[in-house]
């Protein structure tokens, strides 16, 4: 088919589609037209050529190409930093401490550090450390709870279930429930680590929860360094 060819007032959209799809030089071989053809402005400013409008579409590609850049790298650093969070976090846990210290840092490093209004422990397997029995983690949960939170594969985000209804304060927005356990012996969860914000956004149900699993794997670990005795 030649340029005269395609003079037929009736030929439809798509036979030019085939045409120039086929025609690959047609724009090339008749540059003149780049510039006489005209087109409405996609910013409502009057008509532009052919050409015009086809370096702002281009320019709106590479604009949305330069957000979706700026956001990958905007979370690649907020990954960095958590990442080093974390290993700080671990780095403190090491240190010896008594079963309140211990208590004490990762309460306030998940405050200051990870933008937790509040966290609390709970652990319903009793100590053979009578020392330590009367400490506040060991406070009663319902069974309905304990069985949950047992059942979960992963770190819970988003609403308090009501299950939870007399845990954490009634202000907070989201909560994140992390299953206390050593899963590299496969072991059910001992307790539960909650956290609670008042941003609420802080824990979403469609979250990623890789560094919940890490911390949740440091604080059993710490745990279980007092509590070796427990029969798990």
């Amino acid at each position: 088919m030649t340029h005269t060819q395609i003079q037929n007032t009736d030929i439809s959209a798509e036979q030019i589609k085939r045409f120039l799809h086929t025609h690959p030089n047609f724009f090339e071989e008749n540059a003149s037209l780049l510039a006489e053809i005209s087109l409405p402005s996609p910013h409502g400013s009057g008509v532009i050529s052919l050409a015009e409008r086809q370096q702002l579409a281009q320019r709106d590609k590479i604009r949305v190409l330069e957000a979706m850049m700026a956001q990958m790298i905007k979370h690649a650093e907020e990954n960095d930093a958590t990442s080093a969070k974390v290993h700080q976090f671990s780095v403190q846990l090491l240190n010896g401490q008594s079963f309140s210290a211990l208590q004490q840092l990762i309460s306030e490093t998940l405050q200051l550090d990870f933008a937790v209004t509040q966290s609390i422990i709970r652990i319903w397997v009793k100590p053979s450390n009578s020392a330590i029995i009367q400490d506040p983690v060991f406070s009663s949960v319902s069974e309905a709870f304990s069985d949950w939170v047992m059942s979960l594969s992963q770190s819970h985000c988003g609403a308090k279930p009501d299950i939870a209804d007399d845990l954490l304060e009634g202000h907070l927005q989201s909560y994140a429930f992390i299953p206390l356990s050593k899963k590299t012996l496969n072991q059910r969860p001992f307790g539960v680590l909650i956290l609670g914000a008042q941003d609420q956004q802080r824990f979403k149900s469609d979250m990623g929860t890789l560094y919940l699993e890490q911390i949740g794997e440091l604080v059993s670990a710490a745990l279980l360094n007092h509590l070796f005795a427990l029969h798990l």
